[in-house]
C-alpha cells in the first residue's frame, strides 16, 4: 500500500549505534586529543545506502526509490589545554550533508563538546562536560521520507573524594535533553536527569569494584495521541549496581556495571517493573597485533513510537581489531539485540510484542600521514519486525569512504 509521508512507527537509537560509529565521515586524526593547543581539521565522505529509509520487505518504497548516495563535507576545531593539574578540551564540528535523490533530507549538522578535568589538592578530582549535537535521526523504526533532525543537549557534573589510597567516594549528575524537528515526533521529546553516588575500592592489584546507587527521572512534555488524557511517559528508575573492572590476567579485562533496577512508569505495562539490569564486557588483548572484546547486556532503551517510549533490550556483541601494519587498522563487529515491548490491553496478541536487530560492520583505517586518514567500511543492519506493532522485516547495506586531515 502507498505510504503517507507523515506516518511513523516505533524506533530505537541503541540498535544502530554500533553501525554508525564505523561511519563517521568527519573525524579528526588521532593526535588531536593528545596535543596541547588549537588544531583545525576537515573531512569529506561518500556513503551509499541500499535502503536509506529502512523500507520493510514487500512495502512500496518512497517514490519507488530505496537506495541513495550522500556526501558529507565538514570542518572543525579542537582545543586542548593543560593548566597545572587542570585539563580543558573542546571540539566544535560543522558538517553539510547532501543526498543525491532524497534531497529533502539535506541538512547542516553541529557537534559541540567541551570538558574540564579538574583536581584540587591530592584528594579531590572530577569533571564538568557539556555537549550539543544536531544530526539527522536514523530511520530504523521511523516510517517517513521527511527530514527529522534530532537535537541532543547534555550536561555532566562529577566529583570524587579520595578518602584513602584504596577508597574513593564519587557523586555525579547528568542532564540529557532530546528534541525532534517533526511535529509527529514531538511525543518523543524528553529530558532525563540522573543522579548517582558511588563508593569505589581499588586495591594495589589495579582492579576495582564499586557500589553505585542511581536515580533516573524522565520527563516527556507531550502526551501521546492515543490516550493523552490518561497516560504519561514520565518515569522514575532506581538502580543499585556493582561496577567491576577486573584485571583477570595480563591480557584479559572484565568490566561490568550490573545489578538491580526498578522502573516506575504509568505508560509501561502495569506501571512498574524490576529485575536484573546492566552490561558486562570482556576485553582480550594478547601480545601482538590483534585484540578482541565481547559484551552482554539487559537494559532499558528509549524508542520513538506512537505507542511505547521504552523497550527492554537483551543483546550480545563481538568485536575484533587487527593492526595490519603501523599505518593500517581493521575493525570488525557483529551484534544481536532482542527488543521486548511490554504488553498493554490495547494490543491484541501481546506475546508477539518483540523484534530483533542484527548489525555487522567492518572498517579499515589507513593513516596515510601523521595528519591524514582514509577510512573505508561496510555495514549491515536487519530488523525482524513485529506483526502486532505493524512493523516489517528489512535489511540494509552501507558502504562508505572518507578522508580526514588535520591542519
Amino acid at each position: 500500500m502507498p505510504r503517507h509521508p507523515a506516518s511513523h512507527r516505533h524506533r530505537t537509537l541503541a540498535a544502530l549505534v554500533s553501525v554508525l560509529c564505523s561511519f563517521q565521515a568527519l573525524a579528526a586524526p588521532n593526535d588531536t586529543q593528545q596535543t596541547d593547543g588549537l588544531r583545525l581539521f576537515g573531512g569529506l565522505g561518500w556513503t551509499y545506502d541500499d535502503n536509506l529509509l529502512r523500507v520493510a520487505d514487500g512495502e512500496q518504497a518512497f517514490g519507488g526509490q530505496r537506495s541513495d548516495w550522500y556526501r558529507t563535507l565538514g570542518a572543525g576545531v579542537v582545543v586542548n589545554k593543560t593548566i597545572s593539574r587542570q585539563r580543558l578540551a573542546a571540539t566544535a564540528k560543522v558538517s553539510k550533508v547532501k543526498f543525491d535523490h532524497f534531497n529533502q533530507l539535506n541538512y547542516d549538522g553541529r557537534d559541540l563538546q567541551a570538558s574540564w578535568l579538574w583536581e584540587v589538592g591530592n584528594r579531590f578530582e572530577g569533571r564538568a562536560e557539556a555537549l550539543y549535537v544536531k544530526t539527522l535521526a536514523p530511520y530504523t523504526d521511523f516510517d517517513s521520507d521527511q527530514r527529522n533532525l534530532r537535537q541532543q543537549r547534555r550536561q555532566v557534573l562529577d566529583a570524587g573524594w579520595k578518602m584513602h589510597p584504596s577508597w574513593k567516594l564519587r557523586v555525579g549528575a547528568v542532564r540529557d535533553k532530546y528534541t525532534y524537528e517533526l511535529l509527529v515526533q514531538r511525543y518523543n521529546d524528553r529530558t532525563e536527569k540522573t543522579c548517582e553516588a558511588e563508593l569505589l575500592y581499588r586495591p594495589k592489584s589495579g582492579s576495582s569494584v564499586g557500589l553505585v546507587a542511581r536515580r533516573i527521572k524522565g520527563n516527556y512534555p507531550y502526551r501521546r495521541p492515543y490516550d493523552s488524557n490518561v497516560l504519561t511517559d514520565d518515569f522514575t528508575q532506581d538502580e543499585l549496581k556493582a561496577r567491576v573492572d577486573w584485571l583477570a590476567t595480563g591480557s584479559t579485562t572484565v568490566q561490568a556495571l550490573a545489578g538491580y533496577a526498578r522502573r516506575e512508569q504509568p505508560a509501561y505495562g502495569e506501571g512498574s517493573t524490576s529485575g536484573f539490569n546492566g552490561r558486562i564486557t570482556a576485553i582480550y588483548k594478547p601480545v601482538g597485533k590483534r585484540s578482541y572484546s565481547a559484551a552482554l547486556w539487559r537494559e532499558f532503551a528509549p524508542i520513538e513510537s506512537p505507542s511505547v517510549s521504552y523497550t527492554l533490550n537483551k543483546g550480545a556483541s563481538l568485536q575484533a581489531t587487527w593492526l595490519a601494519t603501523d599505518r593500517i587498522k581493521v575493525d570488525a563487529s557483529v551484534a544481536y539485540e532482542k527488543r521486548d515491548y511490554t504488553a498493554r490491553t490495547m494490543f491484541a496478541g501481546s506475546g508477539e510484542l518483540n523484534d530483533s536487530i542484527r548489525t555487522a560492520s567492518v572498517r579499515a583505517l589507513w593513516q596515510v600521514r601523521s595528519r591524514v586518514q582514509v577510512i573505508g567500511g561496510y555495514a549491515y543492519q536487519a530488523r525482524s519486525g513485529s506483526q502486532v506493532l505493524g512493523t516489517g522485516k528489512f535489511d540494509a547495506n552501507m558502504v562508505q569512504l572518507s578522508a580526514n586531515t588535520l591542519f
